[in-house]
């Protein structure tokens, strides 16, 4: 039986990327169609993987949103014959690959494409330029007819919470199954020792609205550390008082002894689920997220951290002077995280690929 995986895009590095390094690990011998690969924007490791880009690849500008008409194009384009489960890991377009006469295409939704389905919030929070916002609205309308339409040719959804899966049901008329992204709590270890600093570990661009933090801190006047890097950190240096540090493009390894340090973890946008809460659980650590997204289901208040109800800073602000680092226990954070495993993703993603596989042998003439 072969399989092939699909990912929208291999340009940057994030979330959706580690959920394909896991997914590969299981079907190492499985290669990997995409949109367009940037091989000096990822991990090395992936210069060994069998990647195959689309011709769009090839185009001048791949990487930039004057080519967004192209995309369906790209992913209808690949020639799948031959394959028996399709696995396609997406957060836009991914899911439309044509899927051959028999084989079973199971799609791994991070998000319906945000641009597509909620495109005014979109274009207001990464800042689209005025002549991309006027030419825009043409096309959106008809890549989000295409992408309904897609849907269709999807066999199965995974959703990574509930908030994915309610968009799901109410974009594309389907039920998801859920199985939540990895977290890869090995890596990290309970630490006892902290320092006072509060802490962020993001991507900084604008929809993780780390500009509340970075607000509500300066008000406060107590230490925040923003680690990471994007399109919105020379903004958020310029507005950043001095207990405000930015430390640009961590190693892992300085992830890891940040988050292994501070007193607590901030998320302060709306995420579609977040692993970094969950990794900062893992070293012991409470975390301070705001009411929404996929933070719902994975922060458990007064025993692995606390919300805030309002996308303000006064309401981030109240809640970190009303923190308590004393009403946290480590060793129960950790374990909460543990169930999020890296592990507990492997086994349940199995599973539905072998059934998958099953079903896929059924249907094969004289079976």
């Amino acid at each position: 039986m072969k399989l092939a995986l699909v990912a929208s895009w291999l340009n940057q590095y994030g979330g959706a990327e580690r959920v394909l390094e896991v997914a590969h690990a299981l079907f190492p011998d499985a290669p990997v169609f995409t949109s367009t690969y940037r091989a000096a924007a990822m991990p090395e490791a992936y210069r060994a993987w069998d990647i195959r880009a689309s011709f769009f690849d090839a185009l001048p500008l791949a990487n930039k949103r004057w080519l967004l008409p192209l995309y369906p194009a790209a992913f209808e384009s690949f020639d799948l014959r031959g394959y028996d489960v399709i696995l396609s890991i997406t957060s836009a377009f991914a899911h439309g690959v044509r899927v051959p006469p028999g084989a079973r295409h199971i799609c791994y939704c991070l998000t319906p494409a945000r641009f597509l389905w909620n495109y005014a919030d979109y274009v207001e929070r990464e800042q689209i330029g005025r002549v991309l916002r006027a030419g825009l609205p043409f096309f959106v309308a008809r890549l989000r007819d295409w992408d309904r339409r897609a849907a269709d040719r999807v066999t199965q959804f995974i959703a990574i919470s509930e908030t994915v899966r309610a968009r799901i049901a109410q974009y594309y008329q389907r039920d998801a199954t859920i199985i939540h992204p990895p977290v890869d709590v090995a890596r990290f270890s309970v630490a006892r020792a902290r320092d006072d600093y509060f802490l962020i570990l993001s991507r900084l661009v604008p929809y993780k609205r780390i500009d509340l933090a970075v607000q509500a801190f300066n008000e406060l006047g107590l230490p925040l550390v923003v680690a990471g890097d994007g399109r919105d950190r020379a903004r958020l240096q310029a507005m950043a008082k001095p207990n405000v540090r930015v430390v640009a493009r961590p190693s892992d390894e300085q992830a890891r002894d940040l988050l292994a340090r501070c007193r607590a973890f901030l998320f302060p946008g709306e995420e579609d689920f977040g692993i970094t809460p969950l990794e900062a659980n893992a070293c012991g650590k409470p975390v301070i997220a705001f009411a929404g997204g996929g933070a719902l289901e994975t922060i458990i208040p007064g025993v692995t951290g606390e919300f805030f109800r309002e996308p303000t800073a006064p309401s981030l602000a109240a809640a970190v002077r009303a923190f308590d680092d004393s009403k946290y226990d480590a060793l129960t954070m950790r374990k909460h995280a543990e169930r999020f495993d890296t592990n507990v993703f492997k086994e349940k993603l199995s599973q539905l690929v072998n059934q998958a596989i099953g079903q896929s042998v059924i249907g094969q003439p004289g079976t």
